[in-house]
């Protein structure tokens, strides 16, 4: 701060010390003046100037001090009173402009609360036509045109449910109920609403659960396996080997992996596979994938303090690990 004050000022610096020399010089050149006294008095007002600076430097630098300390949380109730004059027009500049990008971000998150609410009516007004539409799909004749109408279907279904969650995921903290979940239930309803899909790709699921109940939100954690068994599910082959599901303890802790045995994760595209709107570099071309749904995944793991973890090789298959906190860290982390 020192410097930058010393530069500051350095037109009044060298205004001064140009004043002391030029009275040095005239002293030297006319011998009338008396040499030594004009050296004392210089040497006096250069002591008193370095006091002035000092005290000067204590009163100018507290403004910016309180400038480069303030919170940019367009909260101006903290803010010091100024001092000068030339203080006083730049604090009211920034409380002016502070106020009206405080209510340019009001505006902005009221706007963004509405649409998010017309998004969440349309999506619940949409619902209820593809519920009868799959109830019309299952009087169907044609069981080749059934299969493929419901494999549409069911791809429509999970972009608005994916979409749900993703409009409910900012305020997940308040949608969260931890209870003991059986793990079972959770999975046998996510492959049931899969079953047409694996019976169109000529595949199945190998459920094994050594472990079959943890404590946890049961709708966001529904919404996690949901995410990996579609993935499984679409990045398998026709008639590839079963998806393994199996559960498992692990120093007191529950972890559920879901194996498939499908095209795979290139090993560059594996610390990227959840960013947000990342596909994949092997196979950017695939128009199908959104980049979403593992992103969610992880973000609701996160919330619901569940470590998920993958392992992949090209042309070998993926397996998911999800690693459920141990029943007396949970209690202790949400205050159970």
């Amino acid at each position: 701060m020192i410097k930058t004050y010393l530069r500051e000022r350095i037109s009044w610096l060298g205004m001064f010390l140009f004043g002391q020399i030029l009275l040095l010089l005239i002293a030297y050149l006319d011998h009338s003046i008396p040499f030594r006294s004009v050296l004392y008095i210089v040497f006096l007002s250069t002591i008193l100037f370095i006091i002035f600076l000092i005290i000067r430097y204590h009163k100018e630098t507290a403004f910016i001090k309180r400038l480069n300390d303030w919170e940019t949380s367009l909260d101006v109730s903290g803010f010091a009173d100024a001092a000068s004059p030339f203080e006083k027009i730049m604090e009211a500049a920034l409380v002016n402009q502070t106020e009206q990008l405080h209510q340019t971000a009001s505006r902005q998150q009221i706007a963004l609360e509405q649409e998010k609410d017309e998004l969440l009516s349309w999506i619940h007004e949409v619902k209820t036509p593809l519920t009868a539409m799959h109830l019309m799909i299952g009087r169907l004749g044609n069981d080749r045109a059934k299969a493929s109408i419901t494999f549409e279907w069911l791809r429509i279904h999970h972009l608005l449910d994916q979409q749900l969650h993703q409009l409910r995921l900012p305020s997940i903290d308040n949608d969260l109920y931890i209870e003991k979940v059986q793990i079972e239930d959770l999975l046998y309803s996510e492959i049931k609403s899969l079953q047409s899909w694996c019976i169109q790709k000529g595949m199945g699921f190998d459920v094994l659960l050594d472990a079959t109940q943890v404590l946890s939100d049961a709708k966001w954690l529904a919404f996690i396996l949901r995410q990996l068994l579609t993935n499984a599910v679409k990045y398998s082959d026709s008639f590839s080997p079963d998806i393994i599901v199996r559960s498992f303890i692990v120093q007191e802790r529950t972890v559920l992996e879901v194996t498939d045995f499908g095209r795979g994760i290139d090993a560059k595209d594996l610390p990227r596979i959840f960013d947000k709107g990342f596909t994949s570099t092997t196979w950017h071309q695939d128009s199908a994938a959104t980049g979403m749904g593992l992103y969610l995944a992880r973000k609701a793991a996160d919330k619901l303090h569940v470590q998920i973890t993958v392992h992949s090789e090209v042309g070998v298959g993926t397996t998911f690990t999800l690693a459920f906190p141990q029943p007396n860290e949970l209690v202790r982390i949400t205050g159970m």
